[in-house]
């Protein structure tokens, strides 16, 4: 399968995305010190080819929903069918079959406790081939700077100078706020393309563009709603994938936490319940470097007591994306 490598001015698009993945092309072009043309046409074509989707989605905690990360023990030989069938549900992100082929480990976002336990209780244990599920919930996300792992493992992303004119200003409070309908049909549509226009939002939601417009921008004001990129880290040439669950004292939780969260290795980190309290995702550039990470980076935390690595044999699904390891594809509708 090919695999192509993006060179550094899409790499310095990307990680430009990454930190607001709505700015205007002209915005991007002037910071990049590019024309828009040349922006414009970089980004078409990693759109066109399915290597780069910028999507929206929900900040669980400011919208009164859960995350739990699931683990799910399955029969041999039936792991790809039930990833597949996790993918396709709207409320799963980051679909993976560890390695050995038989678990299936995914995040799961609930909007009630009746959406929660329909699938942990009755959903997943009634499903054939599924013979064990461990369900953790995540309690605090430490990577909050999505792009830090794009440019940290070979520094061809944006400068610290460029970072500051784009990235948004960092929301503070814990305040809930409640969706309606039309919220969700807006965030089902920015879900598989967070850069859609506002006449296309306006039309899905029954809005004017208007409002459209105000209400995008208050969810992102007030941190219920943001912007990631999905991109394979393949074309980085990081081509090991690992799911990390490490045990720690829980009065030096916060402080191993933070540490991992600056390593660029570590594109996402949440603290979880659970004997495994630390829970995140590792890229490398191969079993080398891997190796070297865990044994040196990881292994001179003294507040890491117990750590499981778990090479990631296939990902499914990741944000909100299906992925065939290279390319990115929409879910199916409905």
């Amino acid at each position: 399968m090919n695999i192509e490598q993006l060179d550094t001015l899409d790499r310095r698009l990307v990680h430009a995305l990454s930190l607001d993945g709505r700015a205007s092309f002209s915005r991007l072009a002037a910071v990049l010190g590019v024309t828009d043309q040349t922006v414009v046409r970089r980004y078409r074509r990693l759109h066109g080819e399915r290597l780069l989707r910028v999507i929206g989605l929900p900040v669980t905690d400011r919208l009164g929903m859960s995350e739990n990360w699931l683990r799910i023990q399955c029969a041999p030989g039936s792991a790809v069918p039930i990833a597949e069938a996790l993918a396709r549900r709207p409320d799963t992100g980051w679909v993976k079959i560890h390695s050995g082929g038989s678990e299936v480990a995914c995040v799961v976002r609930s909007h009630s406790s009746d959406e929660r336990d329909a699938l942990l209780l009755q959903k997943l244990p009634r499903t054939q081939h599924v013979t064990g599920v461990t369900a953790q919930s995540l309690l605090h996300i430490y990577t909050t700077e999505f792009g830090q792992w794009l440019d940290g493992l070979d520094g061809r992303g944006l400068s610290e100078e460029q970072v500051r004119e784009l990235a948004r200003p960092r929301t503070t409070g814990d305040e809930e706020t409640r969706l309606d309908a039309a919220d969700h049909a807006m965030l089902a549509v920015l879900a598989r393309d967070g850069r859609t226009g506002y006449p296309e939002l306006a039309r899905a939601t029954g809005r004017s563009e208007s409002t459209v417009r105000r209400r995008l921008e208050h969810l992102r004001e007030i941190g219920a709603l943001y912007f990631d990129i999905e991109i394979l880290p393949v074309h980085f040439g990081l081509t090991v994938q690992a799911a990390l669950f490490a045990t720690v004292a829980p009065h030096n939780l916060a402080e191993a936490g933070r540490a991992l969260a600056r390593h660029p290795e570590i594109p996402w980190l949440a603290a979880a319940t659970g004997t495994t309290n630390l829970v995140g995702t590792v890229v490398c550039r191969d079993r080398g470097a891997l190796y070297t990470y865990v044994t040196e980076r990881i292994g001179a935390l003294k507040t890491v007591q117990q750590l499981e690595v778990v090479p990631v044999l296939r990902h499914v699904k990741r944000g909100g994306l299906l992925t065939d390891g290279v390319r990115l594809f929409e879910p199916p509708a409905g």
